[in-house]
């Protein structure tokens, strides 16, 4: 079981240090992965379908109001680390113009030697959608499969060529190329979602789903890949599990080792989200470490 960690992004935080201390740290601490979520508004009005998740009057964390760039910040934690893997956990595809956000993703790769993982999702927000996305939010399916295409064609040999109707690439010299095949995590729990996740994911990343709920549900994507002729098992399961605060992090290491039993292989956990400042996150991932120790997860 590979376990990862949130980066500190929120303005809580002061970022022109803590990003870059917190990432330190955790890589000593011995963490495998560090994560960065992508927000880019929060809407005063979050009543019908602006609340959370689209559900009517759900409020959103106020820490969405002041969130950085996840690949600003997962930029900082590549100049200051060596192993640890980076993550986007997820950055909403749609919201972004396809050709420049591949471009971004590869270039992140090589700068890091090889280590991101494009953790996507196609996002739930229409306050964001109509802020910024090129497509409208009943599009998202389809957008987030559009960047699919691109990403596949911008990331492949050059001369790279393209045309949906929507982009034309015409054949030209796209750089820099990834430093190794980026793995592509999708999220999402409806039925599309799935679909998708069986057909193109290289992973299949939840949030907030129960052990078991997991467990089922990767064993049904598994079998949807091999329907699809895949082998079932080059999906891999990754997990998202957050953290109510730091006397919480008992829970959280059961919770781990409930996944790791039902086959998910790599874990982080939002740390950040329950922690006050730079010091009361660094002391609680180390408690973490501890924590993981003794529920016998080995990473």
């Amino acid at each position: 079981m590979k376990i990862g960690i949130n980066l500190p992004q929120t303005t809580a935080y002061d970022l022109a240090s803590d990003v870059t201390t917190f990432a330190r740290e955790a890589e000593r601490l011995g963490y495998d992965s560090l994560w960065a979520y992508d927000r880019v508004l929060t809407p005063q009005d979050q009543s019908g379908s602006h609340g959370l998740y689209g559900m009517p009057g759900v409020p959103w964390p106020e820490r969405y109001a002041h969130t950085t760039d996840p690949l600003v910040t997962l930029t900082l934690a590549a100049a200051v680390t060596e192993r640890v893997e980076l993550g986007t956990g997820v950055l909403v595809a749609p919201l972004h113009l396809p050709v420049r956000l591949a471009r971004m993703l590869a270039a992140l790769d090589v700068a890091s030697g090889g280590r991101l993982i494009a953790g996507l999702g196609a996002g739930w927000s229409i306050d964001e959608f109509e802020a910024t996305a090129p497509r409208p939010i009943g599009e998202r399916g389809a957008a987030l499969d559009e960047f699919l295409d691109v990403a596949a064609a911008v990331w492949g040999p050059d001369p790279v060529a393209y045309d949906n109707g929507r982009y034309r690439i015409a054949p030209a010299r796209i750089n820099p190329k990834p430093a190794r095949r980026i793995p592509v995590l999708l999220g999402g729990f409806g039925e599309p979602a799935l679909r998708r996740v069986a057909r193109r994911a290289d992973g299949w990343l939840p949030t907030g789903l129960p052990p078991a709920e997991v467990g089922r549900t990767l064993t049904r994507l598994r079998e949807m890949a091999a329907a699809h002729g895949r082998d079932p098992y080059a999906l891999r399961g990754f997990s998202q599990v957050g953290v109510a605060g730091p006397a919480d992090l008992t829970r959280v290491a059961d919770d781990v080792a409930a996944l790791a039993e039902v086959g998910v292989e790599h874990v982080y956990v939002t740390l950040p989200s329950a922690t006050r400042d730079l010091a009361e996150l660094l002391e609680a991932a180390a408690r973490l470490i501890a924590e993981l120790g003794r529920a016998g997860q080995d990473h």
